[in-house]
């Protein structure tokens, strides 16, 4: 069964920007193809495992294409457009980000690229879960865990992919299942202790994307939460739109050395010197630096 639907784009909008803004694109169950750029992520709505297709139509339309094995009703529709939405996010504002950066001569080549959009998961406990698996390991172990929390305990799709799957399914699991099939290593009984606490009910996750709560308050809820440290709780504050706060890792780091001091190594405060200026948006400012060669060259993707 399919359904298309369009969405209307800002002008401030780039696909390409926001699928290629970090890594999250090459994770599952999101996939990329080219010739051109399309983005597709696996779900469930109402129950039904789902594959969605998401293209330019041209610079003022995004097109999707909704795949399943049951009929969608139409009413469904306002569910699938608000997940795409939410997914490259269509609903949160640059008008105020790009206008900040316009008097950095530097930074303009981030309005023409409109760049900024941090693609996210289509939940909260998605993307927790995900940083989650980043820390203290490579890209390639955080891709295996991924890979293998979807294909051992996700939803099938009619394309035969999986997608991520529900916090109760992984909280039915074992710790040592975590660590043999997933590989999760130390990350497994603070991912099991996630899962549980949001599918009982006692943590309730995605309310972080839509809270009035301050930033200070949000990472203080985060930072508490076991297995989420500070960069951790900093990298899933700029995925609700919350960019104050750095996220230092030792690949941030890393790539600053070599941009700002020919590679010598500086203390994590005169990191956040540079970068205070910008106010709220100086996480963003500092990641979009930081991989400024995905634009000019190409995403590691390729």
């Amino acid at each position: 069964m399919h359904m298309q639907i369009t969405i209307k784009l800002p002008s401030d909008f780039s696909l390409r920007s926001t699928v290629f803004s970090h890594g999250w694109c090459m994770l599952e169950p999101f996939s990329v193809s080219e010739d051109p750029l399309s983005l597709s992520y696996a779900a469930v709505i109402d129950g039904i495992p789902i594959d969605i297709y998401i293209r330019e139509l041209n610079a003022e339309k995004l097109v999707v294409r909704i795949q399943s094995n049951k009929k969608l009703p139409d009413t469904r529709r306002t569910q699938c457009r608000a997940l795409v939405k939410s997914i490259v996010r269509l609903d949160e504002p640059f008008d105020e980000f790009y206008q900040d950066i316009k008097k950095e001569q530097k930074l303009h080549w981030i309005i023409q690229s409109k760049a900024g959009r941090m693609l996210r998961c289509g939940s909260f406990f998605e993307d927790l879960i995900k940083v989650v698996c980043t820390t203290n390991c490579s890209w390639g172990l955080t891709t295996v865990m991924v890979q293998n929390l979807c294909y051992s305990l996700g939803e099938e799709i009619p394309t035969g992919r999986r997608t991520f799957p529900l916090p109760e399914v992984i909280a039915g699991q074992t710790e040592s299942f975590m660590r043999k099939e997933i590989r999760a290593g130390y990350r497994s009984p603070y991912i099991l202790e996630l899962a549980a606490l949001i599918a009982s009910g006692k943590l309730n996750v995605e309310e972080f994307r839509n809270t009035k709560k301050s930033t200070d308050e949000l990472y203080r809820e985060l930072v508490s939460l076991k297995g989420v440290g500070p960069y951790a709780s900093e990298s899933l504050l700029k995925l609700i739109g919350r960019y104050d706060h750095l996220a230092l890792d030792s690949w941030t780091r890393k790539k600053y050395y070599e941009l700002y001091h020919n590679g010598r190594q500086v203390t994590d405060t005169t990191i956040k010197k540079r970068y205070a200026k910008f106010g709220q948006w100086a996480g963003l400012v500092f990641w979009l630096e930081m991989t400024r060669y995905w634009y000019d060259e190409k995403f590691p993707l390729h």
